[in-house]
């Protein structure tokens, strides 16, 4: 009698990674996922728990971890984000829990990060505030290669908080700069009282996409609207971010604020409308799209102090 050939996964026999990153590979790019090959590769690994670099050494997939893998691969396949589907975020030498209700730190983000970074370190005992802190990507990467700072995170939604608590209580634990957690709405002009003239560096990611653009099926179904929508304009929160953190920063203090790839023009014009900023510069990221700018507060002027020059009525 002839025999009925066994898939791998109905019997003992392993299946090889190759063979199962492969047919997953092609499962994620018929669905439309960018880099399909390599988010296999990473699922893969994550599912075998070795790293990715190490997947062709490692021993193929059992019967149950290959239906672990297919359920990943489909539910990655109907867009569910990665991070979500592993429980981590990777920012800088970071590795971060993240799932639903706060917003997945994109690797674009780390470039304002190090500007920041780079900036704190010229200081010798900085205070760096992170605005729309969400998982606490900016902070926590501060917090941990400028131990010298005191670093602040600044959230609204509940949600992102429990996330921005829990990276944050993991890094301390780890042994970095524990890094202060604060629940407040970014757009309160009474925002961190206390810091008021004191901030050495202020870096902010805010919810900035305009209201019309239509995202990616990841951000549209799992990132929170609040952290990735800024209003009709996508302004909506980098208005008042601009306007508060001219009176958090001290006198030469600096500020670093992601923006829409639209606002190359916009953002620094409010910048320079402010009458508080000077050194006032865009920044590309590695594609080189229009990403974040960056400024210094005055320390003189007419309106190095008081309000900018457009509630002024000053030309």
């Amino acid at each position: 009698m002839t025999s009925v050939p066994r898939h791998p996964s109905e019997g003992t026999e392993r299946e090889r990674p190759s063979l199962a990153v492969a047919r997953a590979a092609r499962t994620l790019a018929a669905a439309g996922v960018e880099s399909a090959r390599v988010e296999a590769e990473l699922l893969a690994a994550y599912v075998l728990d070795v790293p990715r670099g190490r997947l062709a050494l490692a021993d193929g997939f059992t019967a149950a971890q290959r239906d672990r893998y297919d359920a990943l691969v489909a539910r990655r396949a109907a867009r569910e984000p990665l991070q979500h589907l592993t429980g981590a975020a990777g920012f800088r030498h970071l590795e971060l829990a993240v799932g639903p209700g706060v917003f997945v730190p994109r690797p674009e983000t780390e470039l304002l990060a190090g500007w920041g970074i780079a900036r704190a370190r010229t200081r010798p005992a900085p205070v760096v505030v992170d605005l729309c802190s969400g998982s606490g990507a900016i902070a926590l990467a501060v917090a941990q290669e400028v131990p010298t700072a005191r670093v602040v995170a600044v959230e609204r939604s509940p949600a992102a908080l429990e996330w921005l608590r829990r990276n944050a209580a993991d890094r301390a634990a780890a042994g970095d700069r524990p890094a202060e957690v604060v629940a407040a709405d970014v757009t309160d002009p009474e925002l961190l009282a206390g810091l008021v003239g004191a901030v050495d560096v202020l870096l902010c990611n805010p919810p900035y996409v305009p209201r019309s653009v239509v995202v990616p099926p990841e951000v549209a179904g799992h990132d929170p609207d609040e952290a990735v929508f800024g209003g009709a304009d996508g302004l909506d929160v980098i208005r008042p971010v601009l306007a508060r953190a001219a009176q958090l920063l001290r006198p030469g203090g600096v500020l670093g604020v992601e923006h829409d790839d639209t606002h190359a023009t916009a953002v620094p014009a409010l910048l320079a409308a402010d009458g508080r900023y000077e050194a006032v510069e865009e920044h590309r990221d590695l594609a080189g799209r229009p990403r974040f700018v960056t400024a210094s507060r005055r320390g003189d002027g007419p309106h190095a102090d008081g309000a900018p020059a457009w509630q002024t009525g000053s030309s």
